[in-house]
């Protein structure tokens, strides 16, 4: 049993969640929208002033932290990034243990209740991309996780015989293409809360990341429509 602190920066809303014993203590999200009532995207500048708040509200020291998990992947780019940072630096200082978790299994955790044989989070990697995996409702790996490009036919093989439930940000775009009567698809949503249980898990059983070498898993390598000097 202990006190971690739970990182997601992998998606477009940022949360943290600092839980005791494998149960929530507070959460905090990056859910701000700006004067053009858009959410604010930087989680850098927001990440680091709400892992000071959630600690001030609960009247805890940072340093009475035993772990910090994040995070790891796959996810956006910059997002991976600036929560595996802040995980370590905090881990550096602090002399405390890294908890790495992928993303898609968080997502996975979070939807193991749904009426379906299959477990399947996607997250949106542009066009028709996702980054995705398979689970079973134990959240065992049936397909490792991977980038790829939908089409209608996309997991026939696995619809055969199992039903699934699609879910997460990128699962909307494959709704619009994929009829199929085992075909199901969910509006659930994950965030640092879910991430406590696997959290705790692997804080007992010491599944620690090293830190030296800790990064975060981003599947495909980076991308920008931008046009610079150093850009083709």
């Amino acid at each position: 049993m202990a006190l971690i602190l739970n990182i997601d920066t992998a998606v477009d809303v940022a949360s943290i969640c600092l839980a005791k014993d494998g149960k929530v203590l507070s959460v905090a999200k990056n859910v701000r929208e700006d004067s053009f009532g858009e959410s604010q995207k930087d989680h850098g500048s927001w990440l680091h002033i709400a892992i000071k708040e959630i600690f001030e509200k609960n009247n805890l020291e940072l340093g009475s932290v035993e772990a910090i998990a994040v995070t790891g992947g796959p996810g956006s780019y910059t997002g991976l990034r600036i929560g595996m940072a802040t995980a370590k630096g905090i881990c550096y200082a602090l002399n405390k243990p890294l908890i790495s978790l992928n993303t898609l299994l968080v997502m996975a955790n979070v939807a193991k209740e749904e009426k379906a044989d299959l477990l399947c989070p996607m997250i949106d990697a542009r066009r028709m991309e996702v980054f995705t995996a398979l689970y079973t409702k134990e959240l065992e790996i049936e397909k490792e996780p991977a980038a790829i490009t939908l089409n209608e036919n996309s997991f026939d093989e696995y619809l055969l015989n199992n039903s699934i439930c699609f879910f997460g940000n990128g699962s909307n775009k494959f709704r619009t293409i994929k009829k199929h009567e085992k075909a199901i698809f969910s509006d659930l949503k994950a965030d640092a809360s879910s991430m406590i249980s696997l959290s705790e898990k692997s804080f007992t059983e010491k599944g620690f990341a090293d830190l030296a070498y800790a990064e975060p898993l981003y599947l495909k390598e980076f991308y920008t429509p931008a046009k610079g000097p150093f850009t083709k």
